[in-house]
């Protein structure tokens, strides 16, 4: 099979949501829509958005659950008109990158065309779950439905092993294929003078080291970390500053707890920085990249500071550390305030080896989405051959609104359970079991 192929991309968050799957799934519709093929990408709809990207775009019914809970709008999967006008569409291959309602959608889509699905998983979500309903009661649901609907696909990739390990750690079962993610920075620093520039209207001077965070601003990130490496530094007079880019749910109480332990003068908080060239900016004008996350799958920001010249410390043993070679590519440290505040003592009195770092992070360890992505379009002509030879060795049980609505039913139920705990720890969620009503209510509406 060498002719072009017609992919369906799915996945619950697109822009104006911001964030590592989202930008995976536009340099998957933009690279295959250049010279490999035909790429719709099909997302829940967000009010007022209007769409201007060069390959098509499908938006379906979705819910306003926006808030510290989930984050996201919620797609309905079962809109008719949605999945009529896909079926049409004549596509070779369904690939979902969220398990939630894009994949349920992809499932449904699938019994209207027999196309086959690969499901990318992307993100440790049971972190985020376990996060939001910190009860397995309400949590274990979730999981359940989210490891049935991947392992009903055909094919089953992850971004990273340590991605693979986190699922068959949920219950997944089934083979899976490494495909990691590329980079959308051309390899190369931004311009010097601009990232002086920048340095200069911080007013951070040239004899002092910048360490660089970029993405969202969230406890499990390893923020809290950073910040306590940094106070034991600054006790012991090192000359530093730290950036901060990005938002999050997290910000205010990370910006407090710097004011706190005494570091916050120290840091800069620049907030979300969308412009990519103006990002390149931020990480040509950082030193080295501070990324002590356990629950990143792959770390593209590792990536794209390796692009700008940047090496990054990283925890040993992480998935965002996969690839790295300590002291050749990168820092590896354990995930321990001292021993990371000994590495910044040694990065800001070693600068120019701290530099070669980062050259060498940019010739061997960088990797554009052009070459993943190329990977991945290849791989998808081996799904479809093995599919329509019938060895894809699924399960391709049919699945039933009744599936989806249970799980927002066990959610519910959680809710109602959880009640019963002390009414310190209950206020917090107090809101939820009323929003999953609303929710429940509107996707069991009529169709659109």
């Amino acid at each position: 099979m060498t002719e072009s192929l017609n992919v369906c991309l799915m996945n619950d968050s697109f822009p104006p949501i911001i964030d590592g799957v989202s930008n995976a799934v536009t340099n998957y519709a933009e690279i295959i829509s250049n010279g490999l093929g035909t790429a719709t990408v099909v997302v829940p709809r967000y009010p007022d958005v209007v769409d201007d990207f060069d390959f098509d775009v499908v938006r379906y019914r979705s819910m306003g659950i926006t808030n510290k809970l989930c984050g996201y709008r919620m797609g309905y999967p079962f809109s008719s008109r949605a999945l009529d006008g896909l079926a049409s569409d004549d596509f070779d291959i369904i690939h979902s990158h969220c398990p939630f309602a894009s994949t349920v959608m992809a499932r449904v889509l699938r019994e209207k065309t027999n196309v086959p699905i690969v499901m990318t998983y992307h993100t440790k979500f049971d972190i985020d779950i376990r996060r939001a309903f910190p009860n397995k009661l309400l949590s274990e649901p979730v999981i359940k439905f989210i490891v049935g609907n991947i392992s009903a696909c055909d094919e089953v990739w992850t971004v990273s092993r340590g991605a693979g390990d986190n699922l068959r750690s949920l219950g997944y079962e089934g083979d899976i294929v490494v495909m990691e993610n590329g980079v959308d920075f051309p390899k190369g620093r931004a311009e010097k003078e601009a990232a002086e520039a920048l340095r200069r209207s911080y007013g951070i001077p040239e004899d002092t080291v910048l360490f660089l965070f970029v993405g969202r601003l969230l406890w499990y990130k390893g923020i809290r970390l950073i910040l306590d490496a940094l106070k034991l530094a600054d006790g012991k007079g090192l000359k530093y500053r730290m950036m901060f880019v990005g938002d999050g749910l997290d910000k205010q109480e990370i910006e407090d707890y710097a004011k706190e332990i005494g570091v916050y003068d120290k840091c800069v908080f620049t907030g979300a920085v969308s412009d990519r060239e103006a990002l390149r900016v931020h990480y040509t004008a950082g030193e080295l990249f501070l990324f002590p996350s356990e629950y990143d799958t792959n770390g593209i920001v590792v990536r794209e500071a390796a692009a700008c010249g940047v090496a990054s410390l990283l925890v040993e043993g992480s998935c965002a550390a996969e690839g790295i070679t300590d002291g050749r590519t990168g820092i590896l440290v354990a995930a321990d305030a001292e021993a990371i505040s000994k590495k910044l003592e040694f990065a800001a009195s070693h600068r120019t080896e701290l530099h070669q770092m980062g050259e060498n992070a940019m010739n061997e360890i960088y990797v554009s989405w052009e070459t993943s992505i190329k990977r991945a379009y290849d791989r998808y002509y081996t799904v479809i051959e093995r599919c329509m030879s019938g060895q894809s060795g699924r399960c391709r049980e049919k699945i039933f609104q009744e599936e989806f609505f249970k799980m927002i039913d066990s959610i519910t139920e959680g809710i109602q359970q959880f009640r019963s705990i002390p009414s310190e720890l209950r206020d917090k969620h107090e809101r939820n079991q009323e929003r999953w009503r609303r929710l429940m209510d509107s996707l069991r509406g009529n169709d659109e």
